[in-house]
């Protein structure tokens, strides 16, 4: 045996030895392919050569194993939140959330499309009967909401709301990809059909359904902002069509008030009256855990989640108008609403 050969031989030993100490099984079959693959070509080549050849293998393997471990499946990658899914956004280089002008652009997607068509459908019959349950004029002279509830159409608003809420689910859980969130949508679902169990047992507490379900008028808004602006243009721009123009910034300005009218006020609001419902039952009951004790545990979750939505807008525009500052830009605050 030459000196050549000696050096190959223990140039392969010495790469199965670091294989061994990595724990790498792949790079070890790497290190044993080339061993047993001595060609002719490899019997004239020089050490420094063959070297290279055996590094390259090894190298060329590690690149392949890297690529294969971004392909995990779906559901181990990270979950876009409300901000990313409804909101034209971007990453600063703290890798936070930077709300930009305009909104998120949408090609077609039937799956998606079908599913925004029925809610604007179905939410609109749901939305005017709620209304229909309530005495406008007793808000206007500052009595508590539960004064304000007539109740009058409660039994259709009542078939209806389970009727979509069902419908919905069930559409959720046979196309799951027609939602961007279809785990969070099919909780959302099934805590409020628990949560609707509580007026149809007990009369006297049939306003707060009325109540919590106003927020559908921003849902309405919200999925309406996608559909009738799928170009994903900035509502407050100037050279766009009149009538798309009109469409666009009313619906912008009716999605911003229905979200704080309903999502920062009411809900809040809210809270403190189921406390004091909470209150007068665990002392009537003589214990804390009665019916508006799971009302008021589902209900913080709520209003919880609406105070993080909306502060991940404030903060994400907040980034946006600062990053524009910063650069010398000039550009409207409302840009991007």
């Amino acid at each position: 045996m030459n000196t050549q050969q000696v050096m190959r031989r223990n140039i392969i030993r010495a790469g199965r030895h670091n294989d061994d100490i990595d724990g790498n099984s792949s790079d070890t079959s790497v290190a044993s392919t080339v061993g047993t693959e001595a060609t002719a070509e490899d019997e004239t080549m020089k050490p420094h050569d063959f070297e290279e050849k055996v590094t390259k293998k090894k190298k060329g393997s590690r690149r392949m194993r890297r690529r294969r471990s971004y392909s995990a499946p779906a559901r181990f990658r990270k979950r876009e939140n409300l901000i990313e899914n409804h909101f034209n956004v971007d990453r600063d280089p703290n890798a936070r959330v930077v709300v930009l002008p305009g909104l998120p652009k949408h090609e077609k997607d039937f799956a998606r499309d079908s599913h925004d068509f029925f809610n604007l459908v179905a939410l609109i019959p749901l939305v005017v009967l709620n209304l229909m349950n309530w005495d406008r004029e007793k808000f206007k002279r500052g009595n508590k909401i539960e004064d304000a509830w007539t109740g009058d159409w409660f039994d259709m608003f009542f078939q209806i709301t389970v009727l979509y809420f069902v419908i919905d689910l069930a559409w959720i859980l046979v196309l799951p990809r027609s939602v961007n969130s279809p785990g969070t949508i099919i909780k959302h679902h099934v805590a409020t059909l628990l949560y609707l169990l509580v007026p149809f047992k007990y009369p006297e507490y049939r306003w707060f359904m009325g109540a919590c379900m106003i927020v559908e008028m921003n849902t309405w808004f919200l999925i309406a902002r996608r559909v009738f602006n799928k170009q994903g243009f900035p509502p407050w721009i100037i050279d766009l069509p009149f009538l798309f123009s009109i469409r666009v910034k009313l619906i912008s300005v009716f999605f911003y008030l229905t979200w704080i009218g309903t999502r920062c006020i009411l809900y809040p609001l809210l809270w403190f009256e189921f406390y004091d419902i909470w209150g007068r039952l665990s002392e009537e009951t003589g214990t804390v855990f009665n019916l508006f004790a799971f009302v008021l545990s589902l209900h913080t979750v709520f209003v919880l989640l609406n105070l993080k939505w909306t502060y991940d807008l404030i903060m994400s525009k907040m980034r946006w108008w600062r990053k524009l500052k910063k650069n010398g830009e000039k550009q409207e605050l409302s840009k991007g609403l």
